[in-house]
């Protein structure tokens, strides 16, 4: 004969009990809090180091000074005028440092870019860790005028300075099984203290099809308007792809790895529904909260239509038929 159990009143059903994978990561939430805590309290009482002016000229190395300003590909052409180098200087997204556009340009000066490195790992024959200052000298560079659009429906047009990313994977000898291209940014929670919220999926990655890696327009720039890239930016390395909406063109590069498969990436693991991998400037596919058949130019406050690819069709229309 079975024993009929009576609960006490301090228990609880078991389909109640905190589930084992939960419990098990309680650490990483408690680790979280208390760096966020730990963090704003550091604000909060003055306790960090007073950032180097944004405006203050940065003298050049002895490489920099022998590759500004680069030759200009004359190729790629412009259809309006370029942002002022003051208004793009000023308006820029790095969550890593603040959602507030107009701060970055300060906050992003506590980021230390001096030595810096860019490991290129994964299905490629040759892997190597390159020093920045080591693609200063051995890569094709050059510089080139790209429109970029935001998907918050802004845009600016800029000249950038770099090199193909193709230059860089021809270095390293992709192999048959290599579809994809996943590039990560830095982890320094204590420098980039939006890198505190723990919910989000940093570092910051990014990725595209080792066919959209490997065209033409794809880019890695280490400058802009004839001088080395600005804090703010995305110094000293950063991915362009112009016909793509900004967020896919990552700041601040340490890893590139060749996968064998499509990659998650920052905004598509946070809203999947708002921000596709893919990416593509279309004006017919509207954001979830706002149109895409127009754009913004900032500085100008210009109106413009949006273009298909941003205007850069006749380069990549034929990566997606």
């Amino acid at each position: 004969m079975s024993q009929i159990k009576i609960s006490k009143g301090w228990e609880i059903s078991g389909n109640l009990a905190t589930p084992e994978s939960v419990y098990m990561r309680r650490r990483e939430f408690l680790k979280g809090t208390a760096l966020t805590t730990l963090a704003t309290s550091a604000l909060l009482m003055g306790c960090t180091s007073k950032l180097p002016d944004p405006d203050a000229e940065t003298p050049l190395s002895e490489i920099e000074k022998k590759l500004y300003p680069a030759n200009r590909n004359e190729q790629f052409q412009l259809d309006r005028p370029l942002t002022s180098e003051r208004i793009a200087a000023g308006y820029n997204n790095f969550y890593e440092f603040t959602e507030v556009k107009e701060d970055v340009r300060v906050h992003a000066q506590a980021l230390p870019t001096r030595p810096w490195t860019v490991e290129v790992a994964g299905l490629v024959r040759k892997p190597k860790v390159f020093d920045i200052d080591d693609l200063l000298k051995t890569m094709p560079i050059e510089e080139r005028l790209y429109r970029l659009r935001c998907v918050e429906a802004w845009a600016m047009a800029v000249p950038w300075t770099g090199f193909p990313l193709k230059s860089l994977l021809d270095a390293v000898e992709p192999i048959s099984k290599a579809t994809h291209v996943r590039m990560t940014t830095f982890y320094m929670p204590f420098t980039a203290q939006g890198q505190l919220a723990f919910w989000q999926p940093w570092p910051y990655t990014e990725g595209l099809t080792l066919a959209e890696a490997m065209n033409e327009l794809t880019f890695m720039a280490v400058g802009i308007y004839g001088h080395p890239l600005p804090k703010q930016h995305g110094a000293p390395i950063r991915l362009v792809v112009p016909w793509k909406y900004g967020f896919k063109s990552i700041k601040s590069v340490v890893k590139i790895e060749l996968i064998d498969s499509r990659p998650p990436t920052f905004w598509n693991t946070l809203q999947g529904l708002e921000y596709q991998f893919t990416a593509n400037v279309d004006p017919k596919v509207p954001h979830p909260r706002w149109s895409q058949a127009k754009e913004k130019m900032i500085g100008t406050e210009e109106i413009r239509p949006t273009l298909p690819y941003n205007g850069y069709g006749e380069y990549v229309a034929q990566l997606y038929t």
